[in-house]
């Protein structure tokens, strides 16, 4: 005789929806063997005679600066590195040095992407969150086949004389972009270097990507906790 209630499963009672975890990669040092824009500027050094001569017109300014703002110093060589480009030219350009630049042996790290790649087969939302330019490390990206990754990256901006740095997207700025990208927490970040304390702090676990001991300390005297420390090839 039936009662008019109505049963319901207990796999359906108990189902629990499981949100996938965030994890964060930097780029430089993590997943590619040095810094890539760093490369992509010297590139167009030695490309051009007439770069390298503006590069010397510019040496008073640097040693004026340099004491006071590294920063500024390397803005500087930036813009002169990309004197005359337009957002096209610049585009090319990256997308024609990251496709030489992916040929290159033991440029990448073979256990970084690795990683990337295992968080991504579990379900993990993976973002690349660098101060790499967005148009470089984009086309890197898709070169290592990795294109439906999202980036978090230095933006530049075209000008009269050509592409300018618009944003430099180190330190705190991370998860400041990360905020403003609808991120407001992560679980996993990788990163090679004690300036990503910003980024690192807020994971449930941080990891130091070869990483000397002394900089494993000074790192988790900065995040107040102990890290976890991986050897990257």
């Amino acid at each position: 005789m039936s009662t008019g209630e109505t049963n319901v499963e207990p796999a359906a009672a108990d189902a629990i929806v499981v949100s996938p975890r965030t994890v964060l990669f930097d780029f430089d040092g993590v997943l590619i063997h040095g810094d890539a824009f760093d490369l992509f500027v010297r590139d167009r050094y030695q490309r051009s005679v007439l770069r390298k001569i503006g590069a010397l017109l510019t040496l008073p300014w640097l040693l004026l600066v340099m004491p006071f703002s590294r920063r500024r110093a390397t803005h500087t060589l930036v813009h002169v590195a990309l004197l005359g480009m337009s957002e096209q030219r610049y585009r090319a350009a990256a997308e024609a040095f990251a496709n030489s630049l992916v040929r290159r042996p033991k440029q990448f790290c073979r256990d970084g992407l690795n990683a990337l790649r295992r968080h991504q087969a579990a379900g993990d939302r993976v973002i690349v969150v660098t101060g790499c330019e967005h148009m470089l490390v984009s086309h890197i990206l898709q070169q290592l086949g990795l294109s439906e990754v999202e980036v978090l990256a230095s933006q530049l901006r075209p000008g009269l004389l050509g592409m300018r740095v618009k944003l430099h997207n180190v330190g705190r700025r991370k998860p400041l972009q990360l905020a403003a990208f609808g991120v407001g927490e992560w679980h996993v970040a990788y990163s090679d270097s004690v300036v990503d304390a910003p980024m690192l702090k807020p994971a449930a676990e941080a990891v130091l990507v070869n990483g000397t001991p002394k900089l494993c300390k000074k790192l988790e005297k900065a995040l107040g906790r102990t890290i976890t420390r991986v050897d990257w090839f």
